[in-house]
């Protein structure tokens, strides 16, 4: 089985270790461990490597968070990979930090990364890792909160739940979104 693991995220130093790119922090983090590297392709930096049998697809867009979707509808037709073999991991201001959530559908919840998906797919029926950030910012800063870097104490807990998507990537694949669920999103 193929599967394509999409971690969102903007390209660029700017944004490099921003809350906003928790899913590229989770694939690179996946790909380290993998012992595979990304590589410049079209709409994206690729990765590919095996999970017992199975070909994982590692993509982090170079589209930019808001147009996610055309990356990832580019990448299920080169790869001939079904809907329901496609991982988003996302950054999720509603949930506290670290917080990791994996579902099967759901609305973008103003996300602008999972609202371009939603709409270049035209299905809200796709898998996502959900990575909270938190909302720790007054009224009217959420741009800059969700842009900003870690604080001195997300980043001690980062790596630990970090770690902990990187397993929940893997318990998707290999035992399938429900079975995941049950066994991380109570933790």
């Amino acid at each position: 089985m193929k599967y394509l693991i999409v971690g969102l995220g903007n390209i660029g130093e700017e944004y490099a270790h921003t809350r906003h790119n928790m899913g590229f922090e989770t694939l690179d983090a996946f790909a380290e461990a993998s012992n595979v590297v990304f590589a410049d392709k079209r709409y994206g930096a690729l990765a590919q490597c095996r999970l017992k049998g199975h070909e994982l697809i590692l993509l982090k867009p170079s589209t930019f968070m808001n147009l996610s979707g055309n990356a990832i509808r580019y990448w299920m037709q080169q790869e001939k990979i079904p809907l329901e073999q496609v991982l988003v991991i996302v950054d999720d201001v509603a949930l506290p930090f670290g917080a990791l959530r994996l579902k099967a559908n759901g609305s973008n919840a103003g996300h602008n990364g999972l609202r371009h998906i939603e709409e270049t797919l035209g299905t809200q029926n796709y898998a996502r890792l959900r990575f909270g950030i938190g909302n720790n910012y007054p009224r009217g800063g959420q741009v800059t909160y969700v842009l900003g870097h870690l604080t001195d104490e997300e980043q001690k807990i980062f790596p630990q739940r970090v770690g902990q998507a990187v397993e929940m990537i893997k318990s998707f694949c290999l035992s399938g979104i429900q079975t995941t669920m049950n066994l991380y999103n109570n933790k």
